[in-house]
Order: C-alpha cells, then sequence, then structure tokens
C-alpha cells in the first residue's frame, strides 16, 4: 500500500521557516498502530491524516508519541495540500475532528483557521516555577496547556526550559510569553509530554494566548511572533468563543510512503 506524503512549512513566508508538517490524504482510515508509527518515522511534531466521510472530512493528528485533541500548524497544513495539491474547490474548507468543527478558509495566500476560543484559570504559580528559572508574572491553565507569563521579550527568546520538570506537570505542554516588541506578544511551546520538547509555531496553543492577552489588553486583534529557532508569525482575532488565527504556507516536498504489508 503506497501513501501519498507532503511535507509542507506551516506559518511560514519561506522553506527552513515556520513549523513542518507531513499531511497524508487517506482513502480510509489506516489502523491507529500504523498512523502512529507513520508519525513517529516522520520524526516532526505533527503528522495529520484526513479523510472524506459521509458527514465530511475528518482529520486526526499525531505527534512522533500520541494523537492529540487538536493541531493548528498541521490544520494549516492540511488545507494547503488540499487547496493548492489535491483540487479542492473553493475558498473553505470544514473538519470533524476531536476538538469538533474546524474551518480553514483561504484568501489570497492567507489561509485562516477557526477554532475554539480556550477558557483559563488562573494558578497558585509556587509549585510550577521549577520549570523555569526566569521571572514568572502569572500561571494559567487552559484545557491542555499551561500558561506561564514571563516579564520580558528577552526572557522569553532567552528561556532555557527544565524539560523534565515540565514534562511532569502534565497536560499537553507549556506556553511562554510576554508583551513584544514588535509585535502583541510573542510565545514559545515546550512539550516535552507530548514527545516534543519545543514546536517551532503552534496554532493551536494561539487559541490561549489570543484568550489571555484579549482580557489583558482589552483587544481582540493581534500580531504574534512564536520566538523558536526557526520562528513563525500569525494574526490572531478573538471572535466570540472562536478564535481565527491566519498565516501562509509553502510545500517543501512531496512523496511516498510504501508500508510492506496490506492494511485492513
Amino acid at each position: 500500500m503506497n501513501i501519498k506524503r507532503y511535507q509542507v512549512d506551516a506559518f511560514a513566508d519561506a522553506i527552513f521557516t515556520g513549523n513542518p508538517a507531513v499531511v497524508c490524504p487517506l482513502e480510509k482510515w489506516l489502523p491507529d498502530a500504523v498512523m502512529q508509527n507513520i508519525a513517529m518515522e516522520n520524526n516532526l511534531s505533527e503528522t495529520a491524516f484526513y479523510v472524506s466521510e459521509k458527514e465530511g472530512w475528518r482529520i486526526r493528528w499525531f505527534t512522533p508519541a500520541a494523537e492529540v485533541d487538536l493541531c493548528g500548524h498541521a490544520t494549516l497544513a492540511s488545507a494547503f495540500v488540499m487547496f493548492h495539491h489535491q483540487g479542492f474547490p473553493g475558498n473553505a474548507i470544514s473538519f470533524q475532528s476531536r476538538s469538533g468543527l474546524l474551518t480553514v478558509t483561504k484568501e489570497g495566500d492567507a489561509l485562516t483557521l477557526d477554532f475554539p476560543a480556550d477558557v483559563l484559570h488562573p494558578l497558585e504559580p509556587t509549585p510550577l516555577l521549577k520549570c523555569f528559572d526566569e521571572k514568572v508574572l502569572e500561571i494559567q491553565k487552559g484545557k491542555t496547556d499551561y500558561l506561564f507569563v514571563f516579564d520580558s521579550e528577552e526572557s522569553v527568546r532567552s528561556c532555557q526550559p527544565n524539560f523534565a520538570r515540565i514534562a511532569l506537570i502534565g497536560g499537553r505542554g507549556a506556553i511562554i510569553t510576554a508583551r513584544g516588541r514588535q509585535v502583541d506578544f510573542v510565545s514559545r511551546f515546550f512539550g516535552p509530554q507530548a514527545g516534543v520538547d519545543e514546536d517551532p509555531v503552534t496554532g493551536s496553543a494561539h487559541t490561549t494566548l489570543t484568550t489571555y492577552w484579549s482580557a489583558k489588553l482589552g483587544k481582540s486583534e493581534f500580531r504574534a511572533e512564536q520566538v523558536s529557532k526557526r520562528g513563525g508569525k500569525l494574526v490572531c482575532k478573538l471572535d466570540g468563543n472562536r478564535v481565527k488565527i491566519s498565516g501562509t504556507a509553502k510545500l517543501f516536498s512531496v512523496g511516498t510512503i510504501f508500508l510492506d504489508e496490506p492494511v485492513s
């Protein structure tokens, strides 16, 4: 059995930037163990699979270690493949997922994710401060991630996280953020408990970040930058209980996965 494999740099203006994801269009679902092994073999933060079902398209995402409930950059990459390489008509794609209905719209080169906004709860900082040496102003907990608010962009950029301690806090991972110098806010994302020490650009984390910074700054639209080594820029908007996250993508490669034995 042969499976088409697209590697796309999401939230990127050029290849070698943004967040790389593998996208695998399928005619029918493979066994979970096979999809997990493909993701492990790809060894990127996310591999996305999608299938056309009776009720529409369904998407699933796997890190090298586990299936996850929501992934922004691999959804953006999947829509990019469907629009530009699979002949999908129109300017809007809707996916069923473990996080409900997700829509991606296209306007020129820009793709916009429509994701559910996160709900945050403040936490006492003391038990979690050992994850970072930097000064932490606030800690909040969303549906899956912890949010650590730092005092400056410089401290976010220079942070050397303690991955072993982050892996013990539970949830999917840890977001660090601060006000930006040239954008509204900057961030980084660490998910050792999901098999990804640092994710280059995390679309789903911006459902948490947009919710937080909207309450903090009293506005709904933001320019954001994830300041990982690869880096990526996003435009975010809080729209009721949804977050719109926009960016561009670039195709890096197209290939074929060869499965040695038939998969039923």
